[in-house]
């Protein structure tokens, strides 16, 4: 049984009806949620105005994203852990002062290095944070409300998608009192304080009466495994591929099969595993990482790539680069409509195949935009390629976890739901190294070479997802009703 802030078990009647202030609870959730997603696209607008004023080299650009979705995929796997040993209201308080004070840390940063690191701790205490959500919303909602409560997400989610590259690109030109690019990191402060009063207002202390130890030594070897793997694909460009960047991607590889072996005795010793071993046995679940890390790579490095080619390439300013992606976001949030009315039960995994396809003709649609277009390039001439990749790329998302978690054992799912999280953010660190770095290397012989071949890129890693979606169910549980 979960424990409430009085330290009483958790009675019928309020298991019947729900906690009193859960709407404003909900409200509170939200509205850390929305600071993390918002943390998550404003960079990829950012960055050419960030190294304009800091310095440093173009991989100052990647870092800022790859810094903090590596930071997130990285404690994510261990973050629900803590709300369950030390409580999810407290891991929430903390969480939510701690991004709010990075958040700070990134607003008065005077180099690149103060700046990569307090993005470091954004990711961190991201992860500390959002884990406790979902957590606190099955707490305090009754059954019967549960589906709305979790509705709620998609709406919320879907306008911080639209409007936040818009006012992140807002923000950076409109200079406010001279802040420039910092006003994006200082818009976190009153919403954190909001989140903060919140939180000790209306959220009910919760923990369940068992929780799984921490896994430290995993934790570790997984975060060592990832920085080896990312490092080099970042700044191995700038340093002409060295001998060491190639010895890092191999080491990388050790370290995860060192890291499998360590679980696995972990689990034999009847201590609680980071990643339950057997998950890996499963065709589903290493599908769904193969797909999923795939996938994740290509939609955070095109996102990347788009932003950069319009700024650096064509000299669009942030508020018109933020303005040229609106037709992605608003076809992504149109597919979770459509994938939300049925689709997605009615089709099951089918729907993922319909939906890279349909991201594979936007892509291909802009490599043919950027070949006939003859003199400068308008916003109007992307919307064509643009509405299609959102729609596909949401049409792929909205199923995907509940058809990958319907292929293992419910004992397993807060372990692979937990992974294939933490996967999710561990492509986006990839995509902004991988996908980066082919733009910048072709950069020096024109924006459009560059812009070209990385889309070819993002159209081998769709096809790579859409062979290892052959691996998933084809369809998820009936009784999946939350969001991951």
């Amino acid at each position: 049984m979960s424990q409430l802030a009085t330290g009483e078990t958790r009675s019928a009647p309020l298991e019947a009806t729900g906690h009193r202030w859960r709407w404003l609870a909900l409200a509170v959730i939200l509205t850390a949620e929305v600071m993390d997603l918002l943390d998550v696209l404003i960079t990829n607008l950012a960055g050419p105005a960030i190294r304009a004023e800091l310095g440093g080299s173009a991989s100052l650009i990647q870092w800022l994203g790859a810094g903090y979705t590596l930071a997130m995929a990285v404690g994510l796997i261990t973050g629900g852990r803590l709300g369950d040993l030390y409580g999810r209201r407290r891991m929430f308080l903390i969480g939510v002062l701690g991004f709010t004070a990075a958040s700070a840390v990134c607003a008065v940063a005077t180099s690149p290095g103060m700046l990569i690191a307090a993005r470091v701790a954004q990711g961190l205490f991201g992860a500390v944070l959002l884990p406790q959500g979902l957590g606190i919303i099955k707490e305090v909602f009754p059954p019967q409300q549960l589906a709305a409560a979790f509705g709620a997400f998609g709406p919320v989610m879907g306008i911080a998608a639209v409007g936040g590259p818009i006012l992140a690109g807002w923000l950076v030109d409109a200079d406010l009192w001279g802040t420039g690019w910092r006003a994006i990191f200082l818009i976190n402060l009153p919403l954190g304080l909001l989140a903060t009063a919140g939180a000790l207002r209306f959220l009910p202390e919760s923990r369940p009466a068992h929780a799984s130890r921490l896994d430290l030594p995993g934790v570790g070897l997984g975060a060592v495994g990832a920085l080896l793997l990312v490092y080099p694909l970042v700044q191995g460009r700038e340093q002409g591929w060295p001998t060491w960047t190639y010895a890092m991607m191999a080491a990388a590889v050790l370290v995860f099969a060192a890291f499998g072996r360590y679980e696995v005795r972990r689990q034999r010793a009847g201590k609680d595993p980071l990643v339950v071993p057997s998950l890996f046995r499963r065709r589903a679940f290493t599908g769904g990482l193969v797909a999923g890390l795939a996938f994740f790579t290509g939609l955070t490095g095109f996102s990347l790539v788009f932003s950069l080619y319009l700024q650096l390439g064509l000299g669009w300013s942030p508020l018109r680069a933020g303005l040229a992606g609106m037709p992605q976001a608003i076809g992504m949030v149109l597919a979770f409509v459509v994938a939300g009315a049925g689709l997605a039960r009615r089709l099951g995994r089918t729907l993922i195949h319909v939906g890279l396809a349909v991201v594979v003709v936007g892509v291909a649609g802009m490599l043919l935009t950027l070949r006939l277009v003859d003199g400068e390039l308008t916003a109007w001439q992307l919307v064509p390629a643009l509405l299609p990749v959102g729609f596909g790329m949401g049409l792929v998302m909205a199923p995907f976890f509940d058809i990958v978690l319907s292929g293992v054992e419910e004992a397993e799912t807060g372990s692979a739901s937990g992974t294939l999280t933490a996967v999710q953010q561990l492509g986006g660190a990839l995509g902004v190294a991988l996908l980066g770095t082919v733009f910048f290397a072709e950069f020096p012989d024109g924006p459009g070479p560059a812009v070209r071949l990385t889309l070819w890129a993002e159209i081998g890693l769709l096809a790579l997802t859409f062979g290892a979606a052959f691996l998933l169910p084809r369809q998820a549980r009936e009784s999946a009703d939350a969001p991951h």
